[in-house]
């Protein structure tokens, strides 16, 4: 018998044993093992859609103009509730994003180094940020690393969760086909992490954050997002994790490839940033 077959063998085994037992080996509550993770709910899903499409009209919009943007329109909601919907979305009006969580004391904040700074090719600065992606029941985070000077999308990666690992991800990837001087980002707890900042600074490229309260330090990944929700994502309902996976790929090949933009005498990015 091979190992593989011992493995499938040992788990069919396990997988037998009464949830007691099994809690009992891995030292879980039993509790634990009967959990179900409940969907959102059709309100929060709603309520969540029609939030971003307000921030993504008006990033500067904080939580009061939100709450009071969407009680005129009808919706029961109070600034409490929409304050916990906007920190699970990762979002935050004028301020830097924080992503679910209050950057630790132990996380180390880099300084700004673009103040002033004219770029003059590609590789010299990347951008790296989060949005939120909806779906007809619920939604996606989606982070993307962007080549300032030519506005090419280097890398990008979808996730059901804010969890660090999908924004590694991104990094190595675009690692893997350039390497800036400059990679700058907000002071979200993703990129204060140790593992974000050991894989960035191991690779020789320096660190950037925003500043506290300016909301156009990353704007031309901004832009990205705008862009990106009004010609795409808005445009579509996207049933599943694999129709936004393909919707946004597709888009990420029109826009890098074929999607002329004014700033670059009307010509695409990928003509800027590989020519």
């Amino acid at each position: 018998m091979t190992r593989d077959e011992r493995l499938a063998l040992l788990d069919r085994e396990v997988r037998e044993l009464p949830l007691t037992t099994q809690a009992e080996l891995l030292g879980l509550n039993r509790s634990s093992l009967y959990y179900q993770p409940v969907p959102p709910s059709p309100e929060e899903v709603a309520l969540k859609h029609r939030i971003d499409e307000i921030y993504t009209d008006h990033p500067f919009y904080g939580s009061r103009r939100i709450t009071a943007q969407l009680q005129r329109e009808g919706w029961l909601v109070n600034r409490k509730a929409v304050q916990r919907h906007m920190r699970e979305m990762g979002i935050e009006g004028i301020a830097p994003k924080r992503n679910l969580s209050r950057a630790s004391q132990e996380h180390r904040v880099f300084p700004y180094l673009l103040r002033g700074r004219v770029i003059q090719a590609p590789n010299e600065v990347w951008g790296v940020d989060i949005t939120y992606i909806r779906l007809v029941r619920g939604w996606m985070y989606l982070v993307a690393i962007m080549d300032w000077y030519s506005r090419y999308v280097v890398s990008w990666e979808l996730d059901t969760t804010l969890e660090v690992g999908f924004v590694l991800q991104a990094v190595r990837k675009g690692l893997s086909r350039g390497k800036p001087m400059i990679l700058n980002s907000d002071q979200g707890s993703q990129f204060t992490s140790p593992a974000y900042i050991e894989l960035v600074t191991d690779a020789g490229v320096m660190i950037s954050m925003d500043s506290r309260g300016r909301a156009l330090d990353n704007i031309f990944t901004e832009r990205l997002w705008r862009s990106l929700k009004y010609e795409e994502v808005y445009l579509h309902e996207y049933i599943n994790p694999r129709d936004a996976r393909e919707g946004i790929g597709r888009y990420m090949v029109f826009y890098n490839e074929r999607r002329l933009h004014q700033s670059l005498g009307y010509r695409p990015p990928a003509e800027v940033y590989l020519g």
